[in-house]
C-alpha cells in the first residue's frame, strides 16, 4: 500500500515523460519531419534561456565556468540581503520563461533537462522566498566550517596560491555579510533550535584561537609542489601567515563572539520546522525539494511505519541466525557494549574500510559495465569537525571515515557504511555523474533524492554482491536500513507532528544499533536540518520499484550491468525522471546506454 503510495506520486510527477516513454506508435515520415523542426526550435528556445542563466550564475559567484573547475576562486560570492533580493527576481523571471515553454514540444532529452532545470530553480526561489540565507548554520555544518573544504585539497598551479591568498583577505566581508543575515533570522525567529547548536561554536575557536600555522588554512602551505621555486614557497608561506592572523582570524574571533554571546543564547527554543514563520508551508518546500515528490508529512510518516514493520522481521531472522538467544532489545545492548565490535586504533578502522572498498572492486565488474576514471582517497575526518560529524562522508575522491570516539564506530555497520560512501555509492556515483559528456553544466548539480537513495540501495546491492560475511554485518546493513527508514517517521514526526528531541531520539536508539552517540548527533541534524533526512529511503525506494518493474518487464532480459548504467547515466535527477527513464529502457528492450565491445 505504501510503495503504491511512492509509485503514485512518482506517476504522476512525471506524466508527460512516462507518456512519451512508453509512446508505441510512430508518425508518418512527413509528420515526423514536421514534429523534429519543431523539437529542435523548442530546444533552442530552452537552451537559450539555461545558457543565459548560468552565465548570469557564473558572473554572481554562485558556479564556475566549466573551463575554471577545479580552480581556486580569488573571492567568495555576495550573500547581503540586497544581492539575495536580486537573484530571487532574476530566478523568478526565469521561471516564468519556462512555464511559457510548452515541455511536451522538445526533444526527448531535452523533456528530461527541462524537469530537471526546473526543480532546480524551483528550490532557488523557495529557498529565497523563504530567505533561508538567514540561517547559514546548522547541526551539521556551517559557513564558517564550508570555507575550510578548500583549504583542505593540494593546489596545483601558482596562480591558485595566489588566488586562495586573495580569497583570505575577502573573508571578513564575506563572514560580515553572513552574520548581518544571521541577525535578520534571529529577529525574526529564523534559527537552528539552541539545543542543536550547543559546542557548535568549537570549530570557530580552532581558527580563532590558534597560530595560523596550526590553522586549517595554513595547509596548503605545509606541502607546495615542486615546480614553484624554493624562494616563491617561502614568499607565499610568509603571505599566508600574515593573511591568516590579519584577515581570517579577526573575522573568526567576531563571528565566535557574536555566536557565542548573541545568537546561541537567543536562538529558538521549539524544534518544528512548522514553529517557523510560514512553517508549515515551508516544511513543504523542503519535503518537495529534498523528495522531489509533492508527498505530504503524514504521507510520508506512514509510509517509514510500514517500511520499519518489514525491515524488523528482517532484523529477527538475521538475529536467530546469529545463533542469539534473546530479543531485539538484548541483541542491541550486546552489539553496543562488546569489545568484539569496536576497533581499537583510529588505523584499524581505516584499513577495515580500505579492505572493504577493496572487496567491492574484486566484484565491480560484474554489476557494472561502466566505471568512473576517478579514484578516491579514504581519509579520517578532521579533527575540528569529528565530534560533530557524521560517522562518514564521501564524494569525488574522497571517502572521509570518522575515526574520533572509536566506541561509537561500529564494525558491524562499516561495510553499509563504506557501500554508501565510497563505491559504488557516493564516490563512484558523483564522478560518473561529473564524466558525461555534452550535457548542460547545470546537470552536474546533485540531487539529494538520487544521490543519496542510490547510495542507499547500493547498501541493499552488497547483499546480493557478497560483501557482508557475517550475520552480524547484515544486521548492521539492516540497522542501516532501519536508520533510513525511521528518519522518514522521525523527520516528520519532529517537524510536523510536534514530536520532542527525547522522543526521537528514543524511536533511533529502539529501532536502530546506532551508538548513543550518534543517536544524538544525527537527531540533532534532522532538527537543524528539516526534510534532508527524507531523501535516502524514498530515493532508494524510487530506484527499487524501477528494477523490480524492469526485471518483471524484461525477464531473461534483465541485464544487472545495463540497468545500473542507465541510472548512473542520468547524472543526478528527479525521482520521476528516474521511473520515465527506466519506463524507456524496458521499451528499448534493457540495453545498454554505452556500447558495448
Amino acid at each position: 500500500m505504501m510503495r503504491q503510495t511512492l509509485a503514485g506520486a512518482l506517476c504522476a510527477a512525471g506524466m508527460a515523460l512516462c507518456a512519451a516513454a512508453q509512446a508505441a506508435d510512430r508518425p508518418a515520415p512527413a509528420a515526423l519531419s514536421v514534429a523534429t523542426a519543431a523539437a529542435a526550435a523548442a530546444d533552442a528556445r530552452f537552451a537559450a534561456l539555461h545558457r543565459a542563466e548560468w552565465q548570469w550564475r557564473v558572473a554572481q559567484g554562485l558556479a564556475d565556468d566549466e573551463s575554471e573547475r577545479g580552480q581556486v576562486d580569488a573571492d567568495f560570492a555576495r550573500v547581503d540581503a540586497a544581492s539575495q533580493a536580486v537573484r530571487l527576481a532574476y530566478w523568478e523571471g526565469v521561471l516564468r520563461q519556462l512555464g511559457a515553454l510548452d515541455p511536451a514540444a522538445l526533444s526527448a532529452p531535452q523533456r528530461i533537462d527541462y524537469q530537471v532545470y526546473r526543480a532546480q530553480i524551483a528550490a532557488f526561489v523557495e529557498a529565497l522566498r523563504f530567505r533561508e540565507y538567514e540561517q547559514p548554520v546548522n547541526a551539521d555544518s556551517a559557513f564558517w566550517t564550508d570555507v575550510t573544504y578548500g583549504a583542505r585539497q593540494p593546489f596545483a598551479r601558482l596562480e591558485d596560491y595566489r588566488n586562495y591568498l586573495a580569497r583570505l583577505g575577502k573573508m571578513p566581508r564575506y563572514f560580515a555579510e553572513q552574520v548581518e543575515n544571521m541577525r535578520a533570522g534571529l529577529a525574526r525567529g529564523f534559527t537552528p533550535p539552541r539545543v542543536t547548536l550547543q559546542g557548535r561554536d568549537a570549530a570557530l575557536a580552532s581558527v580563532a584561537e590558534a597560530q595560523p600555522e596550526d590553522t586549517v588554512f595554513y595547509t596548503p602551505f605545509k606541502t607546495m609542489p615542486a615546480a614553484i621555486p624554493a624562494a616563491e614557497q617561502a614568499a607565499l608561506r610568509a603571505q599566508a601567515v600574515s593573511a591568516i592572523r590579519t584577515h581570517v582570524q579577526p573575522a573568526y574571533a567576531r563571528v565566535l563572539a557574536f555566536v557565542r554571546n548573541e545568537y546561541i543564547p537567543n536562538a529558538r527554543t521549539a524544534l518544528a520546522a512548522h514553529s517557523l514563520p510560514d512553517g508549515a508551508a515551508y516544511y513543504q518546500s523542503k519535503i518537495v525539494e529534498f523528495t522531489t515528490t509533492t508527498l505530504r508529512a503524514d504521507e510520508i510518516h506512514r509510509i517509514g511505519l510500514a517500511e520499519m514493520a518489514k525491515i524488523r522481521a528482517e532484523m529477527m531472522a538475521t538475529i536467530a541466525k546469529a545463533g542469539f538467544q534473546g530479543d531485539l532489545p538484548a541483541f542491541l545492548r550486546f552489539l553496543r557494549t562488546d569489545p568484539q565490535f569496536y576497533a581499537k586504533t583510529p588505523d584499524e578502522l581505516l584499513m577495515r574500510a580500505a579492505w572493504i572498498a577493496k572487496k567491492f572492486d574484486a566484484r565491480a565488474g560484474q554489476y557494472f559495465g561502466y566505471l568512473p576514471r576517478q579514484r578516491f582517497a579514504i581519509r579520517p575526518v578532521p579533527p575540528d569537525q569529528a565530534p560533530y560529524y557524521t560517522a562518514g562522508r564521501g564524494g569525488p575522491g574522497v571517502y572521509l571515515v570518522n575515526t574520533w570516539n572509536l566506541p561509537a564506530r561500529a564494525l558491524y555497520s562499516l561495510p553499509a557504511l563504506t557501500l554508501h560512501e565510497s563505491a559504488p555509492g557516493h564516490a563512484f556515483q558523483m564522478p560518473i555523474a561529473l564524466e558525461q559528456k555534452g550535457v548542460a553544466p547545470f546537470r552536474r548539480a546533485y540531487i539529494s533524492a538520487f544521490g543519496e537513495g542510490w547510495a542507499l540501495y547500493t547498501e541493499r546491492l552488497g547483499t546480493e554482491m557478497g560483501i557482508y560475511e557475517t550475520p552480524y554485518e547484515e544486521f548492521g546493513m539492516l540497522s542501516y536500513q532501519a536508520w533510513r527508514a525511521a528518519r522518514l517517521v522521525v523527520d516528520t514526526g519532529i517537524h510536523a507532528m510536534g514530536w520532542t528531541r527525547e522522543q526521537a531520539q528514543a524511536y533511533l536508539r529502539e529501532n536502530t544499533a546506532l551508538s548513543s552517540h550518534e543517536v544524538t548527533t544525527e537527531v540533532d541534524r534532522y532538527i537543524s536540518w528539516p526534510g534532508q533526512a527524507l531523501s535516502y529511503y524514498l530515493g532508494q525506494m524510487a530506484i527499487m520499484e524501477a528494477r523490480a518493474k524492469a526485471e518483471k518487464a524484461l525477464g531473461s532480459r534483465f541485464d544487472i550491468r545495463a540497468f545500473h548504467d542507465t541510472v548512473l547515466q542520468l547524472g543526478s535527477v528527479p525521482l520521476p525522471v528516474l521511473a520515465a527513464r527506466i519506463d524507456a529502457f524496458i521499451a528499448e528492450g534493457g540495453k545498454s546506454p554505452y556500447p558495448r565491445d
